[in-house]
C-alpha cells in the first residue's frame, strides 16, 4: 500500500520519518524548502551560500526530529534552526575576515522577473535591489532577523517571537527600528 504523503500533516510526517520512512522526510523538505530558502537568503544575502545553509538546516532538523513537538508549527521549528545556521555562518565569516582567509565580496543577487521591463529599468531595479539588500545585511542581527522573518517572510509576530526567543512587543519594536534605520541608510 502506498501512502499519499502530501495529504499528511507535518506532525504525521515527522512520526513516519522517525519510524524510518525516508519519503516522509522528503515530503517535509519539499513543503518547507522554499520558505526556508527565502528566509536564509534574506538574512545572509548570498543565494549560493543560502543553498548550503538550507541543506544544513534540513540535516540538523533530521538529526533533531525526536525533539520536534507536533503541537507546534514545523515551519516555525525549521525557521529557528535556519536562523541558528545563519548566525553560525555570520560568525564563521567574521572570523575568516578577521584572519584574512576570505575576501569580502558583495552578495550576487540573481532575481529573474517574469514580465521583463526595459533594460534601463531592469538595471535601475537591480541597483536598487542590491542597495536594499546591502542595507538589510548591514543591520545588526537583532534588527535584521525580525525584519526578514516578519516583514519579508510574512511570519506572524507570534511566530517571529517564538523563533527568536523574544516577546511579541520586542519583535514589533525591532521591526520599527529596522525600518527606521533602513530609511536613514537609503536616504544617504
Amino acid at each position: 500500500m502506498t501512502i499519499d504523503f502530501s495529504a499528511l500533516s507535518d506532525g504525521e510526517l515527522a512520526s513516519l520519518s522517525l519510524a524510518g520512512r525516508q519519503s516522509a522526510f522528503a515530503e517535509l523538505v519539499r513543503r518547507h524548502r522554499q520558505p526556508i530558502y527565502r528566509l536564509v537568503v534574506g538574512n545572509i544575502g548570498d543565494p549560493d551560500e543560502a543553498l548550503d545553509l538550507v541543506q544544513e538546516t534540513f540535516v540538523a532538523a533530521y538529526r533533531a526530529l525526536r525533539r520536534f513537538d507536533a503541537a507546534r508549527s514545523m515551519r516555525t521549528w525549521l525557521s529557528a534552526i535556519a536562523m541558528n545556521k545563519c548566525r553560525d555562518w555570520s560568525r564563521r565569516r567574521r572570523v575568516r575576515r578577521f584572519l584574512g582567509l576570505s575576501p569580502t565580496a558583495e552578495a550576487d543577487l540573481r532575481h529573474i522577473a517574469e514580465d521583463k521591463p526595459l533594460p534601463d529599468v531592469q538595471a535601475g531595479d537591480r541597483q536598487d535591489l542590491r542597495r536594499l539588500a546591502a542595507a538589510v545585511a548591514e543591520l545588526p542581527p537583532s534588527l535584521r532577523e525580525p525584519l526578514v522573518l516578519h516583514v519579508i517572510e510574512g511570519a506572524s509576530q507570534a511566530e517571529t517571537a517564538s523563533i527568536l526567543g523574544v516577546s511579541e512587543k520586542a519583535v514589533e519594536t525591532r521591526v520599527r527600528r529596522a525600518r527606521a534605520k533602513l530609511a536613514d541608510q537609503l536616504r544617504n
